[in-house]
Protein backbone atom coordinates (compact mmCIF):
# COMPACT_ATOMS: atom_id res chain seq x y z
CA UNK A 1 0.00 0.00 0.00
CA UNK A 2 1.05 3.60 -0.57
CA UNK A 3 2.79 5.48 2.21
CA UNK A 4 0.44 8.04 3.76
CA UNK A 5 0.03 10.32 6.76
CA UNK A 6 -3.08 11.70 8.45
CA UNK A 7 -3.63 14.83 10.52
CA UNK A 8 -6.73 14.49 12.68
CA UNK A 9 -8.83 17.52 13.57
CA UNK A 10 -10.38 17.72 17.01
CA UNK A 11 -13.97 18.18 15.87
CA UNK A 12 -14.33 18.32 12.08
CA UNK A 13 -15.74 15.26 10.28
CA UNK A 14 -14.57 16.50 6.87
CA UNK A 15 -11.56 14.97 5.14
CA UNK A 16 -9.28 16.62 2.59
CA UNK A 17 -6.98 14.35 0.57
CA UNK A 18 -3.95 15.77 -1.26
CA UNK A 19 -2.61 14.13 -4.45
CA UNK A 20 0.72 15.27 -5.88
CA UNK A 21 1.90 15.03 -9.48
CA UNK A 22 4.49 12.90 -11.29
CA UNK A 23 7.98 13.36 -9.90
CA UNK A 24 6.76 15.01 -6.71
CA UNK A 25 5.77 13.63 -3.33
CA UNK A 26 3.52 14.50 -0.40
CA UNK A 27 6.20 16.96 0.75
CA UNK A 28 5.06 19.49 -1.90
CA UNK A 29 2.04 20.19 0.34
CA UNK A 30 4.16 21.48 3.25
CA UNK A 31 2.70 24.98 2.80
CA UNK A 32 -0.86 23.62 2.99
CA UNK A 33 -0.85 21.14 5.88
CA UNK A 34 -0.89 23.62 8.76
CA UNK A 35 -3.68 25.78 7.30
CA UNK A 36 -5.87 22.88 6.22
CA UNK A 37 -5.41 20.82 9.40
CA UNK A 38 -6.76 23.76 11.42
CA UNK A 39 -10.07 23.30 9.59
CA UNK A 40 -10.31 19.66 8.44
CA UNK A 41 -8.90 16.18 8.76
CA UNK A 42 -6.04 15.86 6.28
CA UNK A 43 -4.65 12.90 4.33
CA UNK A 44 -1.44 13.16 2.32
CA UNK A 45 0.04 10.29 0.35
CA UNK A 46 2.98 9.37 -1.87
CA UNK A 47 2.04 7.86 -5.24
CA UNK A 48 3.73 4.60 -6.18
CA UNK A 49 7.46 4.94 -6.70
CA UNK A 50 7.45 8.45 -5.19
CA UNK A 51 8.51 9.71 -1.77
CA UNK A 52 8.25 6.87 0.74
CA UNK A 53 6.08 4.66 -1.49
CA UNK A 54 8.81 2.38 -2.78
CA UNK A 55 8.14 0.29 -5.91
CA UNK A 56 6.53 -3.05 -5.12
CA UNK A 57 8.22 -6.30 -6.12
CA UNK A 58 5.47 -7.00 -8.66
CA UNK A 59 6.21 -3.62 -10.31
CA UNK A 60 9.67 -4.94 -11.17
CA UNK A 61 8.02 -7.45 -13.49
CA UNK A 62 5.20 -5.20 -14.67
CA UNK A 63 6.41 -2.04 -16.38
CA UNK A 64 2.85 -1.01 -17.37
CA UNK A 65 1.24 1.63 -15.20
CA UNK A 66 -2.29 2.84 -15.97
CA UNK A 67 -4.33 5.71 -14.61
CA UNK A 68 -6.85 3.18 -13.32
CA UNK A 69 -4.41 1.12 -11.27
CA UNK A 70 -2.75 4.23 -9.83
CA UNK A 71 -6.22 5.57 -8.96
CA UNK A 72 -6.99 2.27 -7.26
CA UNK A 73 -3.89 2.77 -5.11
CA UNK A 74 -5.52 5.92 -3.73
CA UNK A 75 -8.81 4.12 -3.07
CA UNK A 76 -6.90 1.42 -1.20
CA UNK A 77 -5.49 4.07 1.15
CA UNK A 78 -8.95 5.60 1.68
CA UNK A 79 -10.34 2.18 2.58
CA UNK A 80 -7.47 1.38 4.92
CA UNK A 81 -7.85 4.74 6.69
CA UNK A 82 -11.65 4.20 6.80
CA UNK A 83 -12.33 7.44 4.93
CA UNK A 84 -15.70 7.04 3.20
CA UNK A 85 -15.78 10.48 1.54
CA UNK A 86 -13.28 13.26 1.06
CA UNK A 87 -12.63 16.53 -0.68
CA UNK A 88 -9.62 16.19 -2.98
CA UNK A 89 -6.86 18.65 -3.77
CA UNK A 90 -4.47 17.87 -6.64
CA UNK A 91 -1.64 19.48 -8.53
CA UNK A 92 -0.60 18.89 -12.15
CA UNK A 93 -0.91 15.19 -13.06
CA UNK A 94 -2.55 14.60 -9.68
CA UNK A 95 -5.62 16.41 -11.04
CA UNK A 96 -6.03 13.70 -13.68
CA UNK A 97 -5.99 11.04 -10.98
CA UNK A 98 -8.58 12.92 -8.92
CA UNK A 99 -10.83 13.37 -11.95
CA UNK A 100 -10.48 9.66 -12.72
CA UNK A 101 -11.35 8.81 -9.11
CA UNK A 102 -14.48 10.95 -9.38
CA UNK A 103 -15.42 9.04 -12.52
CA UNK A 104 -14.83 5.58 -11.05
CA UNK A 105 -16.02 6.27 -7.49
CA UNK A 106 -18.18 9.42 -7.52
CA UNK A 107 -19.67 8.58 -4.12
CA UNK A 108 -16.23 9.04 -2.52
CA UNK A 109 -15.52 12.54 -3.88
CA UNK A 110 -17.30 15.51 -2.26
CA UNK A 111 -15.44 18.18 -4.24
CA UNK A 112 -12.32 18.57 -6.38
CA UNK A 113 -9.74 21.34 -6.28
CA UNK A 114 -7.53 21.17 -9.35
CA UNK A 115 -4.30 23.16 -9.06
CA UNK A 116 -2.30 23.58 -12.26
CA UNK A 117 -4.82 21.26 -13.86
CA UNK A 118 -4.02 19.24 -16.96
CA UNK A 119 -7.17 18.68 -19.00
CA UNK A 120 -5.79 19.16 -22.52
CA UNK A 121 -2.36 18.96 -24.14
CA UNK A 122 -1.62 21.74 -26.60
CA UNK A 123 0.78 21.47 -29.53
CA UNK A 124 3.83 22.34 -27.44
CA UNK A 125 3.06 19.85 -24.69
CA UNK A 126 2.33 17.14 -27.29
CA UNK A 127 5.76 17.82 -28.79
CA UNK A 128 7.39 17.54 -25.36
CA UNK A 129 5.80 14.13 -24.83
CA UNK A 130 6.98 12.87 -28.23
CA UNK A 131 10.45 14.19 -27.47
CA UNK A 132 10.44 12.47 -24.09
CA UNK A 133 9.30 9.18 -25.59
CA UNK A 134 12.15 9.33 -28.10
CA UNK A 135 14.83 10.00 -25.49
CA UNK A 136 13.43 8.35 -22.34
CA UNK A 137 15.55 5.20 -22.58
CA UNK A 138 18.83 6.82 -23.65
CA UNK A 139 18.99 10.14 -21.80
CA UNK A 140 19.26 10.23 -17.97
CA UNK A 141 15.74 10.98 -16.80
CA UNK A 142 16.82 13.87 -14.60
CA UNK A 143 18.03 15.81 -17.66
CA UNK A 144 14.64 15.29 -19.28
CA UNK A 145 12.82 16.26 -16.10
CA UNK A 146 14.85 19.47 -15.71
CA UNK A 147 14.12 20.33 -19.34
CA UNK A 148 10.37 19.70 -18.96
CA UNK A 149 10.30 21.68 -15.70
CA UNK A 150 11.90 24.66 -17.40
CA UNK A 151 9.46 24.56 -20.33
CA UNK A 152 6.45 24.34 -18.00
CA UNK A 153 7.82 26.83 -15.43
CA UNK A 154 10.15 29.16 -17.37
CA UNK A 155 10.07 32.45 -15.43
CA UNK A 156 12.31 33.65 -12.61
CA UNK A 157 9.42 33.60 -10.13
CA UNK A 158 8.86 29.90 -10.99
CA UNK A 159 12.37 28.97 -9.84
CA UNK A 160 11.33 27.69 -6.40
CA UNK A 161 8.76 25.39 -8.01
CA UNK A 162 11.29 24.07 -10.53
CA UNK A 163 13.86 23.37 -7.83
CA UNK A 164 11.33 21.67 -5.56
CA UNK A 165 10.14 19.31 -8.27
CA UNK A 166 13.62 18.55 -9.59
CA UNK A 167 14.83 17.75 -6.07
CA UNK A 168 11.87 15.42 -5.55
CA UNK A 169 12.44 13.80 -8.95
CA UNK A 170 16.01 12.91 -7.91
CA UNK A 171 14.47 10.30 -5.61
CA UNK A 172 13.05 8.40 -8.60
CA UNK A 173 15.05 5.81 -10.49
CA UNK A 174 15.28 5.65 -14.29
CA UNK A 175 12.97 2.62 -14.52
CA UNK A 176 10.33 4.31 -12.39
CA UNK A 177 10.49 7.47 -14.48
CA UNK A 178 9.98 5.40 -17.65
CA UNK A 179 6.98 3.59 -16.13
CA UNK A 180 5.33 6.91 -15.34
CA UNK A 181 6.25 8.46 -18.66
CA UNK A 182 4.55 5.59 -20.48
CA UNK A 183 1.28 6.82 -18.96
CA UNK A 184 1.33 9.53 -21.63
CA UNK A 185 0.25 6.91 -24.18
CA UNK A 186 -3.23 6.85 -22.66
CA UNK A 187 -3.53 10.47 -21.60
CA UNK A 188 -5.13 11.99 -24.72
CA UNK A 189 -8.24 9.75 -24.96
CA UNK A 190 -8.74 10.03 -21.20
CA UNK A 191 -8.59 13.83 -21.27
CA UNK A 192 -10.95 13.96 -24.26
CA UNK A 193 -13.44 11.90 -22.26
CA UNK A 194 -13.10 14.19 -19.22
CA UNK A 195 -13.63 17.31 -21.33
CA UNK A 196 -16.69 15.83 -23.03
CA UNK A 197 -18.38 14.71 -19.81
CA UNK A 198 -19.76 17.31 -17.42
CA UNK A 199 -18.97 15.87 -14.01
CA UNK A 200 -21.54 16.52 -11.30
CA UNK A 201 -18.82 16.84 -8.67
CA UNK A 202 -18.22 20.45 -7.57
CA UNK A 203 -14.87 21.45 -9.06
CA UNK A 204 -12.64 24.46 -8.56
CA UNK A 205 -9.74 24.97 -10.97
CA UNK A 206 -6.96 27.09 -9.47
CA UNK A 207 -4.54 28.17 -12.19
CA UNK A 208 -1.61 30.56 -12.44
CA UNK A 209 -2.02 33.32 -15.01
CA UNK A 210 1.47 32.41 -16.30
CA UNK A 211 0.61 28.71 -16.78
CA UNK A 212 0.88 29.11 -20.55
CA UNK A 213 0.63 25.40 -21.39
CA UNK A 214 -2.57 24.57 -19.53
CA UNK A 215 -4.57 27.68 -18.56
CA UNK A 216 -6.17 28.37 -22.00
CA UNK A 217 -7.82 24.95 -22.14
CA UNK A 218 -9.15 25.28 -18.58
CA UNK A 219 -10.73 28.64 -19.44
CA UNK A 220 -12.65 26.94 -22.25
CA UNK A 221 -13.50 23.91 -20.16
CA UNK A 222 -15.28 25.76 -17.34
CA UNK A 223 -17.53 27.48 -19.89
CA UNK A 224 -19.00 24.08 -20.78
CA UNK A 225 -19.16 22.39 -17.38
CA UNK A 226 -21.93 23.56 -15.08
CA UNK A 227 -20.37 22.40 -11.79
CA UNK A 228 -16.93 23.88 -12.47
CA UNK A 229 -15.42 27.28 -11.69
CA UNK A 230 -12.02 28.88 -12.23
CA UNK A 231 -9.81 31.08 -10.05
CA UNK A 232 -6.69 32.54 -11.69
CA UNK A 233 -3.81 33.64 -9.45
CA UNK A 234 -1.82 36.60 -10.73
CA UNK A 235 1.97 36.49 -11.13
CA UNK A 236 1.92 32.73 -10.75
CA UNK A 237 2.95 29.75 -12.85
CA UNK A 238 2.00 26.08 -12.92
CA UNK A 239 2.61 25.01 -9.30
CA UNK A 240 0.15 27.35 -7.65
CA UNK A 241 0.26 25.84 -4.15
CA UNK A 242 4.02 26.43 -3.91
CA UNK A 243 4.31 29.80 -5.65
CA UNK A 244 1.31 31.51 -4.02
CA UNK A 245 0.44 29.39 -0.97
CA UNK A 246 -1.42 32.06 1.00
CA UNK A 247 -3.77 32.85 -1.89
CA UNK A 248 -4.15 29.17 -2.76
CA UNK A 249 -4.95 28.19 0.83
CA UNK A 250 -7.45 31.00 1.39
CA UNK A 251 -9.39 30.35 -1.83
CA UNK A 252 -9.47 26.57 -1.55
CA UNK A 253 -10.31 26.35 2.16
CA UNK A 254 -13.21 28.75 1.67
CA UNK A 255 -14.40 26.75 -1.35
CA UNK A 256 -14.48 23.54 0.69
CA UNK A 257 -16.30 25.28 3.56
CA UNK A 258 -18.95 26.47 1.10
CA UNK A 259 -19.49 22.88 -0.03
CA UNK A 260 -20.02 21.43 3.44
Amino acid sequence: MLHYSTFIHGSSKEWVTFVHGAGGSSSIWFKQIRSFSKEFNVLILDLRGHGNSKPKLKDSFNSKYTFDNITNDIVEVLNHAQIKTSHFVGISLGTILIRNLAEKHPERVKSMIMGGAIMKLNTRSQFLIRLGNFFKSVVPYLYLYKFFAFIIMPRKNHKSSRLLFVNEAKKLCQKEFIRWFKLTSEINPLLRFFRAKDTKTPTLYVMGEEDHLFLPSIRNLVLNQSHSSLFVIENCGHVVNVEQPEVFNAITIQYIKNKI
